[in-house]
Parts: C-alpha cells; structure tokens; sequence
C-alpha cells in the first residue's frame, strides 16, 4: 500500500457546467479570475491530480484544492466572486471623471495650477480624495504647462 494521501477522484460535472466551464475560460470578458478558476475546474473534471493542475497553472497546491472545493459545495456560484469587506464607495465614477476633467481642462481663477483643497472645494470632495484620485491616474497638476 502506498504511503501519503489518498488520490482524490476526478472531479464529476455536469454537461451544462462543462459548457459554462468552457465559455467562462476563452471568453474575453470573463475576469482573469473567474477564468482561471474555471481552468482549475475543468482540468480537475479531466483527472488531473490538484497538484499538476497547480504546477500547469503557475497556481498552490492550496488555491487548487480552493476552488476545486468551492465548485463541491456550491457549484458554478462557488467560483463567482464574493462581496468584499469595508465599507461600499462612496464617490462615483461621474464624480472621478469631474475631478480628471476639470484637472487637465480647466484652471483655478486665482492660482497657476489646482491644489488638492481647491479641487476639493471645486468638486465637493474631500482634499484626501482628490490626492488619491490624482495618484491613481498619474496626475501632477504643479507639473503641467499651460500654453
């Protein structure tokens, strides 16, 4: 009898998983998650051992037996992303790309280049928000000529 952990049976799906499977692994739109997730199902489903798929894959041994158990208990709904922790955004997209527009188009009436408190002002956001949205889209509004 060979010593170690027992080999774990071939995954069983069912045919409209399978093609589920399929389409969420080539589809364009899918997220790189879901679509690897859905690579970890279908191998696992072809009997392929956890660790091979998790080597083929660049993946842990762990994050296989994750999703592979995931798919188990809750099927297709197992592998979809979970709501995150914290607290929901509270700027929307309008108010981002307002504060982005308004940094590169416009100027302030008595300044040479915005502030992150006279944007703020401006916007109806906080100064804080303002910097990070800055930060995330490379914005240095002292650094910017205008003709």
């Amino acid at each position: 009898m060979a010593r170690g952990r027992p080999h774990k049976a071939p995954l069983v799906l069912r045919e409209e998983d399978r093609a589920e499977l399929a389409r969420w692994s080539k589809r364009a739109r899918s997220s790189n998650g879901l679509a690897q997730r859905a690579r970890i199902v279908l191998r696992c489903a072809d009997g392929a051992p956890s660790s091979a798929v998790a080597a083929d894959l660049g993946l842990t041994n762990a994050t296989v037996g994750k999703w592979r158990s995931r798919y188990i208990a809750r099927g297709l709904d197992g592998l979809l992303d979970e709501p995150r922790c914290g607290a929901p955004r509270q700027i929307s997209d309008e108010q981002v790309e307002a504060v982005v527009t308004k940094t590169l188009e416009s100027m302030p009436r008595d300044a040479t280049h915005w502030s992150t408190r006279s944007m703020a002002a401006a916007s109806g956001i906080s100064y804080a928000s303002v910097r990070r949205i800055w930060h995330a889209f490379g914005l240095q509004p002292h650094r910017v000529e205008h003709f």
